[in-house]
């Protein structure tokens, strides 16, 4: 008897342990995690920066900011999704609830590129993806996995605008692009900003702000999840979902 209850008062200990050395290595391979999309995604931006051949209907960021609204209420259709999937309704979505929403969805991928996904978009790494992370979460699957027809159709279904929605976002990316990089350098954001009307350059202040409201790591370059995450904000979606009127950029 001794034995046994030793066992069993041992066992929370152990299992708390497991967690915790779970919850470290973790953590100890988020950096190799984030290396591995962000050059996914710069290739993937490449190619297709390369396959458009130079064509962009975006000729100035106003012309950008003309889209915004459209933009908002194409993004704003992902809240019936994301609410659906919360479902004990606290305002994000676990681990076990996301894995849900892409079976619901129909997107077959490994338990691994879940896992990896989560914690890429987790940015406050509070073990639940909020609204504005699970926008980030959706753009990121349906511009670099290999999506069935299954998975494309139900999503459609579910969000009639998202392909015109993420489309137009990711060709907001290739115009801030300028040398196809597949991240932005401060210069190209400058020189986005200043497109319309060289003579009118933008106050450098609000150069210089735009490009920290991207550089969320502060290293000098913007990878499109970092963008993703500064973009979708501007157009006035928060992770509460806040009636905003977006960016206003003055110059």
């Amino acid at each position: 008897m001794k034995d046994s209850q030793g066992t069993s008062e041992l066992c929370p200990i152990l299992k708390s342990f497991s967690n915790k050395v779970g919850v470290l290595f973790c953590c100890h391979s988020l950096p190799n995690i984030y290396k591995r999309l962000d050059t996914e995604l710069e290739r993937k931006m490449m190619e297709i920066k390369r396959n458009s051949l130079g064509n962009n209907r975006f000729r100035s960021i106003d012309s950008i900011i003309l889209k915004f609204p459209q933009i908002r209420d194409g993004l704003k259709e992902i809240r019936g999704v994301f609410e659906k999937f919360d479902e004990d309704s606290n305002g994000t979505v676990d681990h076990e609830e996301l894995k849900k929403c892409l079976q619901k969805l129909q997107f077959h991928v490994r338990e691994e590129d879940i896992d990896d996904l989560f914690y890429y978009c987790d940015m406050n790494e509070n073990e639940g993806i909020q609204f504005n992370e699970f926008i980030v979460l959706l753009c990121l699957i349906y511009l670099l996995k290999d999506c069935s027809s299954s998975f494309s159709t139900t999503l459609k279904m579910e969000l009639p605008q998202i392909d015109a929605t993420f489309n137009t976002i990711i060709e907001v990316f290739l115009f801030l692009d300028k040398n196809g990089e597949g991240k932005l350098k401060k210069k190209d954001v400058v020189k986005a900003l200043n497109e319309a009307s060289p003579r009118e350059k933008s106050p450098s202040y609000i150069t210089r702000d735009r490009f920290k409201e991207m550089d969320l790591d502060r290293n000098g370059k913007i990878s499109f999840r970092e963008f993703l995450f500064a973009f979708i904000k501007w157009v006035g979606i928060d992770s509460d979902d806040d009636d905003d009127d977006g960016l206003e950029i003055q110059n």
